[in-house]
């Protein structure tokens, strides 16, 4: 198994949390400026919002086979080390340990060194990988 080719890099990283935020976040910016009669993101910096997105982000994973909108649009998935299915804790310790609540607790920090671990490790695994002993694989 060589690391290079079956794990995805950062760009494609990228480019999928970018699609995956927008597919996500016009439509229901579309919605609520209709609803409330002002284009406006703030309703994205509130509790409700991010307590949703992070909801999104640990239950499709594991409905749809480690793929949430933009991984799908791209290719990639997340999958366990040992080849286990994902699983809701797997992904709860993924996205709110490793990613929110580690990052929060370091202020951003953490976000920073995941970046440099993702480029720069042969294996491409972030802390929030380590966390839950995943990693993202290209399926391409």
């Amino acid at each position: 198994m060589g690391f290079s080719l079956d794990r995805a890099g950062f760009g494609m990283r990228l480019l999928a949390g970018v699609l995956d935020t927008l597919i996500i976040v016009i439509p229901i910016g579309v919605v609520v400026s209709l609803y409330t009669g002002t284009p406006s993101l703030n309703w994205t910096q509130g509790f409700t919002w991010n307590s949703l997105y992070l909801l999104y982000s640990i239950i499709l994973p594991v409905i749809w086979g480690g793929f949430n909108i933009g991984k799908r649009l791209v290719n990639i998935r997340i999958k366990k080390t040992n080849g286990k299915e994902l699983n809701l804790a797997d992904m709860f310790f993924r996205e709110f340990i490793g990613k929110f609540l580690i990052g929060y607790v370091t202020l951003g920090l953490s976000t920073v060194v995941s970046v440099f671990m993702i480029v720069f490790r042969k294996d491409k695994r972030a802390i929030h990988d380590f966390a839950a002993g995943t990693f993202v694989s290209n399926e391409g």
